[in-house]
This record gives structure tokens, sequence and C-alpha cells, in this order.
């Protein structure tokens, strides 16, 4: 059944509807429960739940992500929440040495059904320290899953896919999304490693996943102005990434530009054009193009950061060079 829902409220109900399905899933981070969490995605949890499965944390993320291991390590499906993405670096032992690890070195004989859900990017003018968009470092860890959600259903049914799975998944929320509206199918497929066709077109192919989607639709429109048809693929989960349906795309079209609102050098774009170039040589007409955020921390100024966060000019403009 189809409903419309703000992408907060989405979050909140994926929260909810897992609980309610399985005992095993807890939630715990700073200011979740009685607050109902800093963007109220888990408002409402505390009241249906109760206090031993929605817990408030002392501030101390190396704690949170550590005893969310452990919980899921004796068979529960923790989901903790790191109320900015940039202050998950005080957690990185937990999630990279041993969420991560556990299944390999204990020889498949234990997993870790994790969630960590954290907001990321910039538009809130909230400064260097708060805006960071940090995927990439997890996409380089082996064990460790990661998505991105673009829009209101996929934000609920890939955190239903993420609780359901059996190992740690790094669940990347764009707190500029918070306020979106759009439907929500709660009976929805659920799958892992799945990108979507967001737009068909047969001139370009544009990749790009979050709050990135956005631009690269207000980009296909303008260009769909000079005649230009650009199929948009929203990858949503970033590892692992669907290339079967990226090089379908690329095949099709002959050019590709990758956008997204993370730092352009060492991104995820980088890999996605790397393994395009290698595999796919023969298929492109042009160079693969990437669209990312400069290499500097984002400024907290709002000019400033709408001069840094990649827009749908600079895409279209990547796209016309593919195109020249």
């Amino acid at each position: 059944m189809s409903k419309p829902l703000r992408y907060v409220n989405a979050i909140a109900q994926a929260l909810s509807d897992a609980m309610a399905a399985d005992p095993s899933v807890m939630l715990f981070g700073e200011d979740v429960a009685a607050a109902g969490g800093p963007f109220k995605a888990t408002r409402g949890l505390l009241d249906t739940h109760g206090p031993e499965r929605v817990r408030d944390t002392p501030i101390s993320e190396a704690s949170i992500v550590g005893a969310a291991v452990g919980a899921a390590l004796t068979g529960m499906r923790p989901v903790v929440e790191i109320m900015f993405m940039d202050f998950v670096a005080l957690a990185m032992d937990a999630v990279v040495n041993q969420a991560a690890k556990a299944r390999f070195m204990f020889g498949g004989q234990c997993s870790v059904p994790m969630v960590l859900r954290t907001p990321h990017g910039g538009g809130l003018n909230a400064g260097p320290q708060h805006s960071q968009c940090l995927e990439a470092w997890f996409a380089h860890i082996p064990g460790l899953r990661v998505v991105c959600p673009a829009t209101v259903a996929d934000a609920y049914s890939l955190l239903r896919a993420s609780i359901e799975a059996p190992d740690p998944v790094v669940f990347v929320e764009n707190k500029a999304l918070y306020a979106l509206q759009g439907d929500l199918d709660v009976d929805a497929p659920r799958g892992i490693g799945k990108a979507r066709i967001d737009r068909p077109g047969r001139h370009a192919t544009i990749v790009t996943y979050g709050a990135t989607l956005y631009a690269a639709r207000a980009a296909a429109d303008r260009l769909a102005q000079d005649g230009v048809e650009a199929e948009i693929v929203d990858l949503r989960w970033i590892q692992p990434w669907d290339e079967e349906a990226v090089f379908a795309s690329v095949a099709k079209t002959h050019r590709v530009v990758i956008a997204h609102e993370a730092v352009q050098a060492f991104g995820v774009g980088a890999e996605i054009a790397a393994r395009i170039a290698s595999d796919l040589f023969d298929e492109l007409d042009a160079p693969v193009l990437r669209v990312g955020a400069p290499f500097m921390p984002i400024p907290f100024a709002k000019s400033l950061e709408a001069a840094y966060l990649p827009d749908a000019d600079r895409i279209v403009a990547a796209v016309k060079d593919t195109l020249a």
C-alpha cells in the first residue's frame, strides 16, 4: 500500500516496522530515545517499543559502536545512530577492525548483523565538521556494505533490507533530504546491491546517488531542452555497486558522467570511472567524467557552501563536454 510521507518519517517507520517484526532489533545512540533523535528520525519509538530496546547512550561514538558489535555477535540486530557522519571517525576501530572482520576472522562461524545509521552532506550550513560525505572510507573496507538512498521509498525499503542483512551495513542519509516528501510502499521488494534507472535516456549516462540525484534530474531536464536525452542511474548501493546496471547504461549511451556530493578526489566516482575505463573501454565514445566537491573543507558561509556543492550547472557542463 502506497502513501505519501517525509523521508525522515520513512526512516522512523522502517525502524518501527523492523522492531515489530523482529524482537532482536534494538536501537541506541545519542538522544535517540527521549528526544527522538537530533533530526527526529526515532521520534515515538521509545513509547512504542520501550526503554529496553530504544536506549540513549553517553556521548561516546566508540562505545556506541563497540557495544553494537558485541550485541550483534551475541544474537541481537542493533541499529546505532551516529549523529553526524563526521563523528564516525571516533568509532573507526569498532567498524573497520571488528564489525567488518569478524566473519572472516572466525571462519564464517559468526556474523555481525548491525546497521550504523548516519547523516552526511551539506546544504544546512553546518560547517566543515558536520557536513562531510565520507562513504568512500567504508566502501574501501571488505566486509562492509554501504547504502545511500535518495528517495522516500528507498529510505524505507533499503533500511529494512539493511536491518535484515547478515553483515554490517553503513546506512547513509543525506540530512538535506529529511524534509523531502514522496510515496512509500511498505510492501515494495527489498534487496541489496541493485541500482535503479531513475530516468531513461540514450545520449549520455549520469551515475549518481543520494541527494545529488536531484541535481542530476534538474540537469537532465535542462539537457532535454537542447534535445539531449540523459539516462540517470541511481546507484542506491555504493558497496556493492551494481556494475551490471551501470555497464548496461553506458553500453547504450556510450558517454558517462559520475556525480556525487563527496569530494571528487579518491571518491566513489573514481572507482566506478576506473572500472568503466578498464572493462568497458570499447563502448566509450568520450572520456569518463566526474563531478564532485573540490578538495577542501566544506565552508560554513551559505554563499560559499552553495558554490562548493556540485549542482545541475556542473553536471550539464560535464555532459556537454562528453558530447562535444
